[in-house]
Protein backbone atom coordinates (compact mmCIF):
# COMPACT_ATOMS: atom_id res chain seq x y z
CA UNK A 1 0.00 0.00 0.00
CA UNK A 2 1.22 3.05 -1.04
CA UNK A 3 1.40 6.52 1.62
CA UNK A 4 -0.97 8.81 0.16
CA UNK A 5 0.16 12.28 -1.04
CA UNK A 6 -1.26 15.53 0.01
CA UNK A 7 -3.46 16.25 -2.72
CA UNK A 8 -4.91 12.72 -2.25
CA UNK A 9 -4.76 13.01 1.86
CA UNK A 10 -6.75 16.09 1.15
CA UNK A 11 -9.31 14.20 -0.67
CA UNK A 12 -10.19 12.22 1.27
CA UNK A 13 -10.34 13.38 4.92
CA UNK A 14 -13.14 14.86 6.50
CA UNK A 15 -13.83 17.09 9.64
CA UNK A 16 -15.66 15.09 12.01
CA UNK A 17 -19.12 16.22 13.15
CA UNK A 18 -17.89 16.74 16.45
CA UNK A 19 -14.99 18.95 15.91
CA UNK A 20 -17.43 21.48 13.32
CA UNK A 21 -19.17 24.63 14.71
CA UNK A 22 -20.54 25.67 11.49
CA UNK A 23 -20.35 24.44 7.78
CA UNK A 24 -17.22 26.22 6.24
CA UNK A 25 -17.28 26.94 2.56
CA UNK A 26 -16.02 24.57 -0.01
CA UNK A 27 -12.80 26.77 -0.61
CA UNK A 28 -11.81 26.97 3.16
CA UNK A 29 -12.64 23.11 3.74
CA UNK A 30 -10.09 22.44 1.37
CA UNK A 31 -7.84 24.61 2.32
CA UNK A 32 -8.30 23.36 6.07
CA UNK A 33 -7.88 19.65 4.57
CA UNK A 34 -4.51 20.93 2.81
CA UNK A 35 -3.27 21.79 6.02
CA UNK A 36 -4.53 19.26 7.69
CA UNK A 37 -2.65 16.97 5.01
CA UNK A 38 0.80 18.80 4.86
CA UNK A 39 1.23 18.70 8.61
CA UNK A 40 0.60 14.88 8.67
CA UNK A 41 3.12 14.51 6.52
CA UNK A 42 5.85 17.17 8.01
CA UNK A 43 5.02 15.68 12.07
CA UNK A 44 5.97 12.47 10.31
CA UNK A 45 8.85 13.83 8.55
CA UNK A 46 10.43 16.00 11.22
CA UNK A 47 8.49 16.55 14.56
CA UNK A 48 5.73 18.25 16.12
CA UNK A 49 7.94 20.98 16.31
CA UNK A 50 8.27 21.49 12.46
CA UNK A 51 7.71 25.52 11.71
CA UNK A 52 3.58 26.43 10.61
CA UNK A 53 5.49 28.35 8.04
CA UNK A 54 6.86 25.18 6.20
CA UNK A 55 3.44 23.40 6.95
CA UNK A 56 1.70 26.35 5.08
CA UNK A 57 4.16 26.72 2.27
CA UNK A 58 3.96 22.34 1.76
CA UNK A 59 -0.56 23.06 1.75
CA UNK A 60 0.37 25.84 -0.80
CA UNK A 61 -1.42 28.08 1.45
CA UNK A 62 -0.68 31.71 3.61
CA UNK A 63 0.36 31.68 7.26
CA UNK A 64 -2.71 33.85 7.96
CA UNK A 65 -5.03 30.63 6.64
CA UNK A 66 -3.35 28.31 8.95
CA UNK A 67 -3.90 30.75 12.08
CA UNK A 68 -7.21 31.35 10.90
CA UNK A 69 -8.23 27.43 11.14
CA UNK A 70 -5.81 26.48 14.06
CA UNK A 71 -4.86 28.96 16.59
CA UNK A 72 -1.94 27.57 17.56
CA UNK A 73 0.32 23.93 17.17
CA UNK A 74 -1.59 22.26 19.85
CA UNK A 75 -4.95 22.08 17.97
CA UNK A 76 -3.21 21.54 14.63
CA UNK A 77 -1.28 18.39 16.02
CA UNK A 78 -5.02 17.37 17.78
CA UNK A 79 -6.73 17.72 14.28
CA UNK A 80 -4.04 15.77 12.66
CA UNK A 81 -4.10 12.89 15.28
CA UNK A 82 -7.72 12.85 15.26
CA UNK A 83 -8.27 12.95 11.18
CA UNK A 84 -5.67 10.18 11.17
CA UNK A 85 -7.50 8.06 13.52
CA UNK A 86 -10.59 8.63 12.16
CA UNK A 87 -9.78 7.61 8.77
CA UNK A 88 -7.99 4.24 10.22
CA UNK A 89 -11.38 3.28 11.77
CA UNK A 90 -13.23 3.86 8.72
CA UNK A 91 -11.05 1.56 6.94
CA UNK A 92 -12.10 -1.03 9.14
CA UNK A 93 -15.63 -0.30 8.97
CA UNK A 94 -15.83 -0.02 5.49
CA UNK A 95 -13.94 -3.77 5.21
CA UNK A 96 -16.13 -5.32 7.58
CA UNK A 97 -19.32 -3.68 5.56
CA UNK A 98 -17.87 -5.04 2.51
CA UNK A 99 -17.00 -7.89 3.14
CA UNK A 100 -18.53 -8.94 6.67
CA UNK A 101 -15.03 -10.77 7.61
CA UNK A 102 -13.62 -9.86 10.71
CA UNK A 103 -10.10 -10.97 10.22
CA UNK A 104 -9.97 -8.90 6.88
CA UNK A 105 -11.18 -6.00 8.11
CA UNK A 106 -8.50 -6.59 10.92
CA UNK A 107 -6.04 -6.26 8.62
CA UNK A 108 -7.26 -3.46 6.42
CA UNK A 109 -7.08 -1.70 9.77
CA UNK A 110 -3.66 -2.42 10.51
CA UNK A 111 -2.33 -1.88 6.84
CA UNK A 112 -3.76 1.68 6.92
CA UNK A 113 -2.86 2.35 10.62
CA UNK A 114 0.77 1.65 8.88
CA UNK A 115 0.15 3.79 5.65
CA UNK A 116 -1.05 6.64 8.10
CA UNK A 117 2.04 6.78 9.74
CA UNK A 118 -0.03 6.33 12.97
CA UNK A 119 2.68 4.60 15.48
CA UNK A 120 4.51 7.94 15.12
CA UNK A 121 1.70 10.57 15.07
CA UNK A 122 0.00 9.10 18.36
CA UNK A 123 3.36 9.09 21.02
CA UNK A 124 4.14 12.43 20.25
CA UNK A 125 0.70 13.92 21.39
CA UNK A 126 0.87 11.68 24.48
CA UNK A 127 4.05 12.97 25.42
CA UNK A 128 4.16 16.81 23.99
CA UNK A 129 -0.05 17.70 24.38
CA UNK A 130 -3.10 17.43 26.11
CA UNK A 131 -3.73 13.46 25.63
CA UNK A 132 -7.43 14.23 27.36
CA UNK A 133 -8.50 16.58 25.10
CA UNK A 134 -12.33 15.79 24.22
CA UNK A 135 -11.47 14.91 20.47
CA UNK A 136 -8.98 13.50 21.08
CA UNK A 137 -10.25 11.16 23.21
CA UNK A 138 -13.06 10.68 21.48
CA UNK A 139 -11.22 9.40 18.25
CA UNK A 140 -9.13 7.43 20.47
CA UNK A 141 -12.56 5.92 22.15
CA UNK A 142 -13.69 5.00 18.70
CA UNK A 143 -10.92 3.17 17.55
CA UNK A 144 -10.69 1.19 20.75
CA UNK A 145 -14.20 0.15 20.45
CA UNK A 146 -14.35 -0.94 16.98
CA UNK A 147 -10.93 -2.92 16.73
CA UNK A 148 -12.13 -4.70 19.97
CA UNK A 149 -15.39 -5.18 18.23
CA UNK A 150 -13.96 -6.48 15.33
CA UNK A 151 -11.67 -8.64 17.31
CA UNK A 152 -14.42 -10.36 19.62
CA UNK A 153 -16.42 -11.04 16.26
CA UNK A 154 -13.16 -12.57 14.85
CA UNK A 155 -12.55 -14.86 17.74
CA UNK A 156 -16.49 -15.55 17.52
CA UNK A 157 -15.90 -17.07 14.09
CA UNK A 158 -13.24 -19.28 15.00
CA UNK A 159 -10.60 -16.43 12.33
CA UNK A 160 -8.93 -15.33 15.62
CA UNK A 161 -7.04 -16.87 18.42
CA UNK A 162 -8.09 -16.04 22.00
CA UNK A 163 -4.76 -15.51 23.71
CA UNK A 164 -4.36 -11.92 22.15
CA UNK A 165 -6.18 -8.35 23.35
CA UNK A 166 -6.70 -4.81 21.21
CA UNK A 167 -3.22 -3.99 23.48
CA UNK A 168 -1.39 -6.64 21.78
CA UNK A 169 -2.44 -5.76 18.42
CA UNK A 170 -1.41 -1.80 18.63
CA UNK A 171 2.16 -2.73 20.60
CA UNK A 172 2.66 -5.18 17.58
CA UNK A 173 1.85 -2.89 15.05
CA UNK A 174 2.89 0.49 16.26
CA UNK A 175 6.61 -2.10 16.47
CA UNK A 176 6.35 -3.32 13.08
CA UNK A 177 5.53 -0.25 11.25
CA UNK A 178 8.55 2.09 12.91
CA UNK A 179 12.02 1.44 10.87
CA UNK A 180 14.55 -0.04 12.75
CA UNK A 181 17.30 1.95 15.09
CA UNK A 182 19.73 3.15 12.19
CA UNK A 183 17.69 2.74 9.23
CA UNK A 184 16.19 5.31 7.19
CA UNK A 185 12.23 5.21 7.43
CA UNK A 186 12.05 5.43 3.12
CA UNK A 187 14.02 2.20 2.85
CA UNK A 188 12.34 0.38 5.77
CA UNK A 189 8.95 1.29 4.24
CA UNK A 190 9.14 -1.74 1.89
CA UNK A 191 9.41 -3.95 4.41
CA UNK A 192 6.60 -2.88 6.43
CA UNK A 193 3.50 -4.25 5.44
CA UNK A 194 5.30 -7.92 4.75
CA UNK A 195 6.58 -7.73 8.37
CA UNK A 196 2.99 -6.54 9.02
CA UNK A 197 1.11 -9.29 7.24
CA UNK A 198 3.77 -11.69 8.76
CA UNK A 199 2.51 -10.90 12.52
CA UNK A 200 -1.55 -10.37 11.13
CA UNK A 201 -0.62 -14.35 9.96
CA UNK A 202 0.43 -15.34 13.13
CA UNK A 203 -2.91 -14.16 14.85
CA UNK A 204 -5.24 -16.83 13.42
CA UNK A 205 -6.94 -19.49 15.10
CA UNK A 206 -5.74 -22.39 15.85
CA UNK A 207 -3.38 -20.85 17.85
CA UNK A 208 0.28 -22.88 16.78
CA UNK A 209 2.06 -22.10 20.23
CA UNK A 210 0.83 -20.86 23.81
CA UNK A 211 1.80 -17.06 24.14
CA UNK A 212 4.22 -16.11 27.47
CA UNK A 213 2.32 -13.86 29.79
CA UNK A 214 -1.14 -12.36 29.84
CA UNK A 215 -3.75 -10.67 26.94
CA UNK A 216 -2.68 -7.26 26.56
CA UNK A 217 -5.70 -4.68 27.40
CA UNK A 218 -5.63 -0.82 26.10
CA UNK A 219 -5.40 -0.31 30.08
CA UNK A 220 -2.41 -2.27 30.84
CA UNK A 221 -0.67 0.02 28.39
CA UNK A 222 -2.02 3.07 30.14
CA UNK A 223 -0.63 1.89 33.78
CA UNK A 224 1.84 4.02 34.62
CA UNK A 225 5.40 1.83 34.76
CA UNK A 226 7.03 0.66 37.73
CA UNK A 227 9.39 2.80 39.49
Amino acid sequence: MANPTSEEYAVQTATPEQRKATRPRADALRNRERIVAAAREMFVEHGPDVPLDDVARRAGVGNATVYRNFPDRDALVREVVCSVMDRTARAAELALAETGDAFEALERFVHVAADERISALCPMVSSTFDQHHLDLEAARERVERLVAEVMDRAKAAGQLRADVGVGDLMIAAAQLSRPPAGTGCLSADRFVHRHLQLFLDGLRAPARSALPGTVVTMEDLRRPCDP
